[in-house]
């Protein structure tokens, strides 16, 4: 489960979002149905209302709705989205880097196991 899951599952009590795999059954269908590349697995999308969102736009749209002082930073949506995603993609390229990447996994609860879409 990658740090950006983890990390919206520890901010999103109300369980607000629920998560597919990219190269799911699911995922597939949702990149077709709007023709998106099917090995196009590198970035963040959020289907909400049957409209995607993808890289910043989406990532704003999920902290808006998270606990804590997180919404505040929906602000940045009236940054030019060309510089936001830019700003996305340099985050996303280096973030490894930065944060270093994780050895453990969570082992999932059913409760955590709900949230995710086979």
């Amino acid at each position: 489960m990658q740090s950006s899951v983890q990390f919206v599952i520890k901010h999103d009590p109300k369980h607000q979002f629920h998560f597919a795999s990219l190269q799911s059954e699911f995922g597939q269908q949702v990149l077709q149905q709007f023709q998106l590349p099917p090995t196009e697995f590198g970035s963040f999308i959020l289907l909400e209302n049957n409209i995607l969102y993808t890289k910043s736009a989406g990532a704003l749209r999920v902290v808006k709705k998270l606990n804590g002082p997180l919404p505040s930073l929906y602000i940045f949506v009236v940054i030019p989205r060309f510089i936001r995603d830019s700003i996305y993609d340099w985050i996303a390229k280096n973030r490894y880097r930065w944060f270093g990447k994780k050895e453990a996994c969570w082992i999932p609860t059913q409760e955590l196991n709900s949230l995710f879409i086979e």
